[in-house]
């Protein structure tokens, strides 16, 4: 197995850049077979990848079912996170952080799983008509009966985060986080640092598009980025003219943009772990290489230069999207 280097989530110990496996069952049009899933998952733990990150709502239960036929025999090998509160019943999604649907969707996921304990559990969302106490509160208890052993949130604000840890020591926060991507630094990520919270970036190639794998706005059925303003015109005419001069001060370092934006997340700080995805093992490669690099401080800076405040064109998310979140916006999108 080879070695990458470690970084902490609470008291979890994993590698300093993990595997999103969503986008191997769900939100980018047509998913890869099983078998090609499961090759993807299996060289990620080959590569060193100690940190795999799943959902309940993913393919609707079936990428916690391709973790499990892919990796589980080796289960002493990686740290498992999942997520609760989104999830499908009657075939129908759901938000639902009552106590009574956490329990239901933890107990559905060990069986999906094919496992008793699940590392970290996090609540995919807020669910704003339930206090964060109560939900918060439900973890705990799975936590007391050994079904889970971290508690975690996902796109949540520093101040319900704040709540959160009252409750009970919060061990990450999952947000989105790029070089196009800077809600976290509002408030999130210096409430992390505080309060000893890891925090968990996904989409650190900013869905693909830092990466070079967005040309135009011909996205297949079923793909996210239907629904996300910066990836339709004509933002996405202007933001690709960013792309451009990022994959120039790339060009310019020796490094791919994908491993220029990785290695910009990776710099930030310490208790960042990024978690990209992919479905090609050759990126999946170069994601990881980003963790043995050290780049030069000002090519950082020419990072910050192009995606500067308010240089990108368009909200990170539809008004109907935005609203299923609770994170902080930035002055530009309010």
């Amino acid at each position: 197995m080879t070695a990458l280097p470690i970084r902490h989530i609470g008291p979890l110990s994993v590698s300093a850049i993990g595997l999103g496996c969503m986008n191997l069952s769900h939100a980018y049009g047509t998913p890869p077979s099983e078998a090609d899933g499961i090759k993807l998952l299996q060289h990620a733990l080959d590569a060193g990848v100690t940190f795999f990150d799943t959902a309940a709502i993913y393919g609707q239960g079936n990428n916690e079912r391709l973790v499990a036929k892919a990796l589980m025999h080796r289960r002493n090998a990686f740290v498992l996170a999942s997520k609760c509160v989104l999830d499908v019943q009657d075939g129908q999604r759901i938000l639902n952080g009552h106590p009574d649907a956490i329990a239901k969707t933890l107990d559905d996921a060990l069986v999906r799983l094919n496992t008793d304990h699940i590392d970290l559990y996090y609540m995919h969302r807020l669910d704003k008509k339930v206090p964060i106490e109560d939900s918060v509160g439900a973890l705990v208890r799975a936590k007391e009966a050994g079904k889970i052993g971290a508690i975690g949130l996902s796109e949540i604000s520093a101040a319900t985060l704040r709540r959160a840890h009252a409750v009970h020591p919060i061990a990450a926060m999952q947000s989105e986080y790029s070089p196009w991507v800077r809600n976290p630094e509002v408030a999130v990520l210096a409430a992390c640092q505080e309060l000893g919270v890891g925090f968990v970036a996904f989409s650190p190639v900013a869905r693909g598009l830092l990466a070079g794998g967005v040309r135009d706005a011909n996205y297949e059925a079923g793909d996210i980025r239907n629904l996300m303003p910066r990836f339709q015109e004509p933002n996405l005419s202007h933001n690709l003219q960013l792309f451009a001069r990022f994959t120039e001060v790339a060009k310019a370092a020796g490094l791919t943009p994908a491993q220029l934006s990785m290695g910009w997340v990776l710099s930030r700080s310490e208790i960042i772990v990024p978690i990209p995805g992919t479905r090609s093992i050759a990126h999946l490669d170069e994601d990881l290489s980003a963790a043995h690099l050290a780049i030069d401080p000002s090519v950082l800076a020419e990072v910050e230069a192009i995606f500067a405040p308010g240089a990108i064109a368009g909200p990170r998310y539809s008004a109907a999207m935005q609203a299923q979140i609770d994170t902080e916006l930035l002055p530009e999108e309010a």
